[in-house]
């Protein structure tokens, strides 16, 4: 009588099972873990920023929404509480914080003066507008 020997060989294909269905919820969960506000910004020549410290991004949605995203943080603001919130953001961080305020193409021109206002009242001296490259 023949014996059969013993596979000694480990079946692999389970793992790799498990390791397709993991890179599927990696890739799923990705551009969720990106937070921020679609804004639909004008287009115009400019540079891009290349700083070390991030700055603080302030959007203003066609629907004259506030927000405010600074490293992992993200809100949603009144135009009101928008200068003490800036001026905290400042205090924390030791180097001079850049705010950026991208305004929807469509949005009226005053809502992104008034947050400018605000900004100006905070006593934030280095404010940017945000834009798109031509051709985007």
């Amino acid at each position: 009588m023949k014996r059969r020997r013993l596979m000694a060989e480990m079946n692999v294909v389970p793992y790799i099972d498990v390791t397709l269905v993991l890179l599927v919820i990696f890739m799923l969960s990705a551009p969720l873990l990106t937070q921020g506000v679609n804004v639909n910004l004008p287009k115009g020549v400019t540079k891009p920023v290349s700083d070390k410290t991030p700055p603080v991004l302030i959007s203003v949605t066609r629907q004259g929404a506030i927000s405010v995203q600074y490293k992992q943080s993200h809100s949603a603001v009144a135009l009101d509480d928008l200068a003490t919130m800036v001026r905290h953001i400042a205090a924390a961080s030791h180097d001079q914080v850049q705010v950026l305020v991208g305004g929807d193409t469509h949005v009226d021109y005053g809502k992104v003066m008034a947050v400018m206002a605000r900004l100006q009242e905070a006593g934030i001296s280095h404010v940017g507008l945000l834009t798109r490259q031509e051709g985007h």
